[in-house]
């Protein structure tokens, strides 16, 4: 490899590497690893799998003699045996001199590869592009610093008035293929996917994912209901086939649990939505889409219950029909909070931009 490169513009690269790793790896983190000698790349690669090698290890194998070098990483070397080696030892041991890295990991188990490189005599940076580093693993560092309910991302596509659907209800096809290519890859790296009863009911969504990522594990498909829901849907028809969870208020749970007995659909009470989040997280689902509709989007946020905004916007104006975020409470403008813009980018005539509520930087 002849590419030259900064530490900085390494760990960009790096970031760039560990997407790799989308929809694969989970629960564990994004991470991707490059090996600088004199600036120039000698090795590179990325966790691409839950349980196989990860990146600090990949790009010492491309790299086969790492005497000296520099290894920039996103996320510290974790200093545990797991499923694999730590990478800290094997970073010690292949002759690395100085490690780069995004930020800290959270994990108990997974943490104290800095001090173990420290000690061995490396020297050590950390902080590199930190909030690019957070952003790339918001819902891992959620999962572990929140693990009272998911990490809750919105998806939107709307025209440039803010509106999901026109005033016939009409939504498919707002946005561009490009956007919904992108929309089947996103759904590949979360551990659920939701919408309420009136998108499962108006659009008949099948909520799974179609695109060139395979996921490691099925996304459950979850649906926000306060009453049942009609058993003809392709939710309901498939319930079998992939994971699906219904939640109803308590009132209606013994009639919607009897109307769709034997379809394979989970139903599960919930007081509220902060209920159902609460009850997700116990079932093992640490990150959720939320994909309409309006209604449920908006409650989400007026309960402050959403942590990231995937926004897609089309060049279209359509005046009025359903908004994205409905009606919420007046806010003055210096009372406003400000989200972290984490990405913008073009996708063929749509804009993509992607917010934060937080970044989960480290303490």
């Amino acid at each position: 490899m002849t590419d030259r490169l900064s530490e900085s513009e390494a760990m960009r690269r790096a970031i760039k590497l560990a997407m790799g790793g989308w929809g694969r790896v989970a629960p564990n983190p994004l991470v991707g690893a490059v090996l600088l000698r004199n600036g120039s790349v000698i090795g590179e690669g990325f966790h691409a799998r839950y349980g196989e090698q990860h990146a600090e290890i990949a790009a010492l194998a491309v790299a086969r003699d790492a005497t000296g070098a520099t290894c920039v990483v996103n996320l510290e070397p974790c200093a545990h045996q797991g499923k694999t080696p730590p990478c800290a030892s094997a970073l010690v041991s292949a002759g690395v001199k100085r490690v780069v890295v995004g930020m800290r990991d959270p994990s108990p188990d997974a943490n104290g590869g800095l001090e173990h490189l420290r000690k061995a005599g490396l020297d050590v940076e950390v902080g590199v592009l930190a909030e690019e580093a957070a952003a790339l693993n918001a819902p891992f560092l959620w999962s572990v610093r929140r693990p009272d309910r998911p990490f809750v991302a919105a998806k939107v596509a709307t025209s440039l008035d803010g509106f999901l659907a026109d005033a016939s209800g009409r939504a498919k096809w707002v946005s561009g293929v490009e956007s919904r290519d992108f929309v089947h890859w996103l759904r590949a790296g979360f551990d659920g996917i939701s919408v309420g009863r009136k998108t499962a009911e108006t659009d008949d969504p099948q909520l799974t994912v179609r695109g060139a990522v395979p996921p490691r594990v099925t996304p459950t498909r979850v649906v926000f209901t306060r009453g049942g829901l009609k058993k003809d849907l392709h939710l309901v028809k498939t319930a079998r086939e992939v994971p699906t969870v219904v939640f109803t208020d308590p009132a209606s749970h013994a009639q919607t649990d009897a109307a769709l007995a034997g379809s394979g659909v989970e139903i599960l009470p919930a007081a509220g939505r902060e209920d159902a989040l609460v009850a997700l997280r116990t079932k093992g689902i640490r990150s959720l889409l939320v994909e309409g509709g309006g209604n449920l989007i908006t409650a989400l946020m007026q309960d402050d219950l959403i942590d990231r905004i995937y926004w897609i916007q089309a060049p279209i104006f359509l005046g009025s029909g359903t908004r994205a975020f409905g009606d919420r409470s007046p806010t003055l403008l210096a009372d406003a909070g400000h989200w972290a813009v984490t990405d913008r980018q073009t996708m063929g005539r749509d804009t993509l931009l992607v917010v934060d509520r937080e970044l989960c930087l480290p303490a």
